[in-house]
């Protein structure tokens, strides 16, 4: 399950990367970064408790 978070959040961060270039307004490009920092808070308030430590199965 993690590989398939990471290999999710760099396709949405390429994807954000190509949007935020095609926009030419620099309004509207710092509301995408106000977005991907809003995102980005969201993810590390998580609890870590909701991670289960990697170990030998039993």
């Amino acid at each position: 399950m993690e590989d398939e978070d990471i290999a999710l959040n760099s396709v949405l961060g390429l994807e954000l990367n190509r949007v935020f270039f095609a926009v030419r307004d620099t309004a509207n490009k710092q509301k995408i970064i106000e977005f991907a920092r809003a995102v980005l808070e969201s993810e590390r308030a998580e609890p870590v408790d909701s991670v289960s430590p990697e170990g030998p199965a039993s």
